[in-house]
């Protein structure tokens, strides 16, 4: 699907990292946003900086973890446009922590945030794209759905549904003019790790690097305009591991334990623990 100027898009996790730098990309070739985001720190300024660029914007708070508010986002994108051409699934949290000793609440809302919401709001949104025989969904999910690293149990299971979701989306819907991707990115220097880099002073390892969040953005139009179903973006080309991985899982684990992925969080934890007996 060609981006194009008066096209409609909702936008979640719109004012948290990534969000941001697609909000501006999107604005930039024309598309009109619905931005979410909560608590929606943030989002009226992002409305205003995007409507400088000529487009109507509308900056909207809700919890995508509440079936209610997810329903008034589409129910409110609907009234507002009229359609909704592309829908990016872009919300997400994540807790660093040893898996026994996270609460239960919390497993519940990173399943909730980063694979029932994609999952729920595309649903939402398909029949009237199936109508229209036109539609893009946008699953940004990690390459830690890919290889599993340590203290991110719901994390990794999440986004790990998200892929296998699109995957079977795009079997589905193949030949109906509505279709979707997912983007699987390593460590971005905005969102998520940006929030635990300043947190704790841990640093990405330096076998697996950090990416740009503009080269993200990028991937995401890429992935838009093309039509791809999954698209990698890491320092260093990750396919070649993930394959290695997938012939040789005993080894593929000596590998990913090598990157020092598994530390980097390890590190994120300990951090944490020091921080909180600081307090």
């Amino acid at each position: 699907m060609k981006i194009s100027s008066g096209q409609i898009v909702l936008l979640t996790g719109a004012s948290g990292g990534l969000g941001t730098y697609m909000a501006q990309a999107l604005a930039e070739k024309g598309a009109h946003l619905m931005l979410v985001a909560y608590p929606g720190v943030g989002l009226e300024e992002l409305k205003r900086s995007v409507e400088k660029l000529g487009v109507r914007a509308i900056a909207l708070v809700a919890d995508v973890r509440d079936p209610a508010q997810r329903r008034d986002i589409v129910d409110r994108t609907m009234k507002e446009f009229g359609r909704i051409d592309i829908l990016i699934n872009n919300a997400g949290i994540e807790f660093t922590c040893p898996y026994h000793e996270l609460p239960e609440q919390s497993v519940l809302d990173v399943l909730a945030v980063n694979l029932t919401a994609p999952m729920i709001l595309t649903h939402m949104v398909l029949p009237d794209m199936l109508k229209r025989k036109s539609g893009f969904i946008v699953n940004i999910s990690s390459l830690a759905g890919k290889c599993g690293p340590a203290y991110q149990e719901p994390y990794a299971a999440s986004k790990a549904g998200l892929i296998n979701f699109t995957t079977s989306f795009r079997a589905t819907y193949k030949y109906s003019g509505v279709s979707a991707s997912v983007i699987c990115p390593g460590f971005v220097e905005a969102g998520i790790y940006a929030r635990l880099k300043d947190s704790t002073g841990c640093a990405a390892p330096v076998l697996l690097g950090t990416v740009k969040p503009e080269r993200v953005v990028r991937a995401v139009i890429r992935a838009i305009e093309k039509n791809r179903p999954e698209i990698i973006i890491s320092k260093w080309p990750f396919r070649q591991i993930l394959a290695f991985i997938a012939f040789f899982p005993s080894g593929g684990e000596w590998l990913i334990r090598a990157t020092g992925a598994h530390d980097f969080f390890a590190r994120i934890v300990a951090a944490q623990a020091k921080a909180n007996k600081t307090h």
